[in-house]
């Protein structure tokens, strides 16, 4: 298994522990950011590409940089790979790419989800934090 693909599914599983931890702590520390740039590629197979920026502040656990994109007020949003990210207070560019059905998604107006989350070890179970999220309307364009 590859770097990334092993990246990619770590950030899906962090994704089904926030989905199965509606507890789960949020950061309260505003220089934690994350951003998402307005620019997103879409190649002819359906491979996304999303990028931006984040920064975190200390960590216990692995902390990632999730995205997910949609279209036309769609309900289904398409998860696209995961990075690894350092909470180090410096800020850091993050880049992900995910392949969806090459009809899924068209060149356009789109709207994403970037997220910083760690899986923090509480009792032996690793929990999500939240270090930042932001949502932003993107131009997918043909790479």
């Amino acid at each position: 298994m590859s770097m990334r693909s092993a990246l990619g599914s770590a950030a899906g599983a962090a994704l089904l522990l926030v989905a199965a931890a509606p507890a789960a702590t949020a950061s309260a520390d505003p220089s934690e950011t994350v951003t998402v740039d307005p620019t997103g590629r879409i190649a002819a197979d359906g491979t996304v590409t999303l990028s931006g920026t984040y920064r975190c502040v200390g960590n216990s656990g692995p902390v990632f940089v999730s995205s997910s994109v949609w279209q036309d007020n769609s309900s289904v949003h398409h998860g696209i790979g995961g990075s690894q990210a350092v909470c180090d207070g410096v800020e850091h560019a993050w880049e992900n790419s995910g392949k969806t059905s090459p009809d899924a998604l068209t060149p356009g107006a789109a709207q994403v989800e970037a997220t910083v989350l760690e899986l923090s070890p509480q009792g032996g179970l690793p929990l999500p934090v939240f270090h930042a999220t932001q949502r932003q309307d993107i131009t997918l364009t043909k790479s």
